[in-house]
């Protein structure tokens, strides 16, 4: 991410906000359907890390609608907002009482596109004549301007065209030579219009009388403009097979919990708005507004969080990133060969070079945990013929993590930005003060995260069994294992803290310990990389009420000086980092202290809005009958957030699914007292279809398993 140097208007985390995603164009509105800040916040409509709108606003003879209501719709698609007319003074001087017009706005967005359907009714006993007035207004800021970095130049706005009475345009000539323009047009002809791009629309409604207007918003770049604008109607068509298509990559997860079977479904609809074309699949976009586009670390940790029901969309993030992997030395953008992706960026800063996103590599552990997703997804699947296809990019990350990796030979994994502009600090906390001592002093780089060799332990491992797979020499994936072997007891012996019982965060450029106890150290369990004999004693310290706030772990104990629960990444929380410790807490046998992390996070998510866990939330302790507090500016929704519930159903039912040996195996399941089944119809086994059952019966709390649709030959199996 890239949140550390920049700031933004709180107002965007108000529940008066509204949020409405498709690929690379994406609306944050207010509760009326409208964007009324001009420019002062966040809202507006954007496409290609561009506001191309920063006013929309709505209004009936001249006044703001009064609010009934205003909701997303269940599958995410459409804002539907209520509005009813405030007391008014009409043009013949009859007053109108308040609630006798009803007006309802249907919105919507589509790549390049936003859609709005009007309808007006008139519950009264006379006819009225109103007026509906909008007002647009365009500032073409790029999404890094708007999250506060500063321009001292800018392109031109062109000035408000009329090409005839039913359309605008709002043109802009970007400093990186593209014109950027937003066309709306209407449905019906104006009854009037100003050059301040204000248009207006007369009714005149009998009693009973329904009206409708629509239109739409197309956001056009260098003159590649639809030549047909398609009606509200022909455009809702078009979305739902592309929801439909989307949706297609999970099976149907129930439980016998309503709201825990809310939660999934709202996760579920989340994560497909996020869901991007590309031309190698589709890529989940790391979270709006601001990571609305593709990250490495992103895309592969909500593939990771999804393999087990969703492998497709992992096969999809291993080729796209494979394509994109880096194959020269370029300092100006921190890329290396065969270093995989950071993120892409599409707006006019990156064009012109004043923040180096346009294809930026600065990260250390997208590369392996590209590994680690490529082993899984053979795991998963027996898909020999995916892995075999990106074979040479394994080979180039692998030779990444120990050409360009380990800078200094020692064995382990270490980072020092080289961009100008870059992140100085490269894993998932990539806030400038993520890591430190324990005096509060910022640690001096290189830097050698301990969840990084984690990652780097089970790369190899998962690489050593590809290479198996592949023909490679035998002695080749004993290298590979005796490699990681290696790492595994060097780690365990230069990273754990004896007094602070937990490993430390990480080693400086001088081999010494940054000595303090983060939820990083949490992570390194679902790696494998923690010996048994401490693992333990890691459990037990980030359970502790310093750590473990009720909710979940935070990402930097209390007792450390730069503890702030109102922090990035020094002492909130973070859902994906919990359902990452909570796999691993699982895989090394603590079910019980999984399960309170399963609870915390399933309990977070009912106080929040749409039980869609955030980016991040507050570090603050628990407190009886009130819910986490919000983070100020967290994304919303957030790929690897809203992807959390799968990992956490991962973690309880402890699946296996081995194409090559015909094996189901669930591990030892367990689950929560309000979990007593759960239902998976239509999850894919070795191109079969079939439907599992966990129940925890309620004599004894044994997990049995129940199956239909069994492929020939397969077998299932429970260990207790």
């Amino acid at each position: 991410m890239t949140q550390q140097a920049l700031t933004a208007n709180p107002a965007y985390t108000d529940d008066r906000i509204q949020v409405l995603n498709h690929c690379d164009t994406f609306a944050i509105l207010n509760r009326w359907g409208n964007i009324a800040s001009g420019g002062k916040g966040v809202e507006g409509l954007y496409s290609r890390d561009t506001r191309f709108l920063n006013r929309l606003e709505m209004l009936l003879n001249g006044l703001r609608p009064d609010l009934l209501s205003s909701n997303i719709k269940e599958e995410n698609e459409i804002l539907s907002v209520d509005l009813i007319n405030p007391y008014m003074v009409l043009a013949d001087g009859r007053s109108l009482a308040p609630g006798i017009v009803h007006l309802r706005r249907s919105q919507f967005v589509q790549e390049d596109f936003f859609h709005e359907k009007l309808e007006l009714k008139n519950y009264g006993s006379e006819a009225v004549t109103l007026e509906i007035s909008f007002y647009f207004g365009s500032d073409f800021k790029d999404i890094f301007e708007v999250r506060g970095l500063a321009r001292s130049v800018k392109g031109e706005l062109q000035g408000i065209q009329f090409p005839d009475n039913r359309s605008l345009r709002l043109p802009y000539y970007g400093l990186d030579q593209v014109q950027r323009v937003s066309i709306i047009e209407f449905s019906k002809e104006f009854s009037g219009r100003d050059n301040d791009a204000v248009v207006f629309f007369r009714f005149t409604l009998a009693p009973g009388q329904t009206e409708r207007l629509d239109y739409s918003i197309y956001f056009g770049q260098n003159n590649k403009v639809h030549k047909t604008f398609l009606s509200y109607a022909q455009a809702r068509t078009l979305l739902e097979p592309a929801l439909r298509k989307n949706n297609a990559y999970f099976p149907l997860l129930e439980t016998a919990n309503e709201q825990f079977n809310h939660w999934i479904h709202r996760s579920q609809v989340d994560l497909v708005s996020l869901m991007a074309d590309t031309p190698y699949g589709k890529y989940p976009y790391a979270g709006v507004p601001w990571y609305n586009t593709a990250f490495g670390r992103d895309g592969l940790i909500t593939a990771l969080q999804t393999l087990w029901i969703a492998p497709g969309l992992a096969k999809d993030v291993l080729l796209y990133l494979s394509a994109l992997q880096a194959t020269t030395a370029d300092p100006a953008t921190d890329a290396e060969p065969g270093k995989i992706l950071h993120e892409t960026r599409q707006g006019e800063m990156v064009a012109l070079k004043e923040v180096p996103f346009q294809q930026y590599y600065g990260t250390i552990d997208a590369t392996p945990l590209f590994l680690i997703l490529a082993g899984a997804y053979y795991e998963r699947t027996a898909d020999l013929e995916t892995i075999s296809k990106i074979w040479p990019n394994i080979i180039a990350a692998l030779q990444w993590i120990d050409t360009y990796g380990d800078l200094d030979g020692d064995g382990f994994v270490e980072y020092q930005h080289k961009a100008e502009n870059g992140l100085s600090n490269q894993a998932w906390k990539d806030s400038y003060d993520a890591v430190s001592y324990s005096t509060g002093l910022l640690a001096t780089p290189p830097l050698a995260l301990c969840e990084v060799q984690g990652y780097v332990y089970a790369a190899k491992r998962y690489v050593a069994q590809l290479g198996a797979r592949l023909g490679e020499p035998a002695e080749w994936s004993t290298r590979l294992l005796r490699e990681a072997e290696t790492l595994k007891k060097a780690f365990n012996k230069a990273f754990w803290d004896e007094g602070l019982k937990c490993f430390v965060i990480a080693l400086d450029g001088a081999k010494k310990a940054c000595n303090i106890k983060s939820s990083n150290a949490g992570q390194l369990l679902f790696t494998g990389i923690v010996e048994d004999e401490l693992a333990a004693r890691l459990v037990k310290t980030l359970m502790q009420p310093d750590m473990f706030n009720g909710w979940g772990i935070r990402t930097l104990s209390v007792s450390e000086k730069r503890y702030n629960p109102m922090s990035y990444h020094n002492g909130s929380v973070w859902p994906h980092d919990v359902s990452l410790i909570a796999l691993g807490f699982a895989r090394y046998g603590f079910k019980e202290e999984a399960m309170q992390l399963v609870t915390g996070l399933f309990d977070a998510s009912l106080f929040i809005p749409f039980q869609r866990l955030p980016e991040l939330f507050c570090g603050f302790e628990r407190r009886k009958g009130e819910g986490p507090t919000a983070y100020p500016v967290a994304c919303s929704p957030q790929a690897w957030s809203v992807s959390a519930v799968f990992l956490l159903l991962d973690a309880m039912l402890q699946m296996k699914i081995d194409v090559e040996q015909k094996e189901i195996r669930f591990q030892a399941p367990c689950l929560p007292g309000y979990l007593e089944r759960v239902s998976i119809k239509g999850l894919i086994v070795d191109h079969h279809f079939v439907h599992l059952e966990v129940v925890r019966q309620q004599d004894d709390h044994q997990i049995s398993i129940y199956w239909k649709d069994q492929p020939r030959d397969w077998r299932l199996v429970l260990v207790r």
